[in-house]
């Protein structure tokens, strides 16, 4: 369980021969004194320069004073009020800007690329009831809306030109 010996023991007729590692094996020394660097060199690196200051923007203080009286008077914050309006009014915007005609257009045309993939890989029959339905469901859905509209539009042009009244058409 000990280290090997470091000496080889030759014949009883042979004197001792010391047997040396190589150098990679051998520890290594350490310097008698520290590797320091002299405060000069540590000066002249920017260890000890100072980030100079950049003040952040102000806030307004007549602002933030009209603020906190309108909470002290009403017990709300108006500023809060305000933004969740105009989040509310974008909401609606965004919610209002597709339409939904459209929508039902690209939805249709997305089954129909569906039921072509599948019938390219052989399961068309499985797949075809179930998509031929979906699709009968958004072309009643786009009737309906065709009919909506077509309506508005025939109500806004008898309001705008009166002129073509039922009483006039009998005559």
């Amino acid at each position: 369980g000990d280290a090997l010996p470091l000496q080889r023991f030759p014949p009883s007729s042979k004197q001792p021969v010391l047997v040396s590692y190589p150098a990679a094996c051998q520890p290594q020394r350490l310097p008698a004194r520290p590797l320091l660097r002299p405060a000069k060199v540590c000066q002249a690196g920017d260890a000890y320069t100072r980030e100079k200051f950049k003040p952040q923007p102000t806030r307004d203080l007549e602002k933030e004073k009209r603020r906190l009286q309108n909470i002290l008077a009403t017990g709300k914050d108006e500023v809060e009020d305000e933004v969740e309006q105009v989040l509310v009014q974008k909401k609606e915007e965004e919610i209002a800007e597709p339409d939904r005609f459209e929508e039902l257009m690209n939805e249709i045309q997305e089954r129909r690329e569906f039921l072509a993939e599948m019938e390219a890989l052989g399961q068309g029959k499985k797949y075809q009831g179930i998509v031929l339905t979906e699709i009968s469901q958004k072309l009643h859905e786009m009737e309906i809306i065709d009919k909506k509209r077509s309506e508005e539009m025939r109500n806004n042009m008898t309001k705008a030109f009166p002129v073509a009244n039922k009483s006039n058409l009998q005559d």
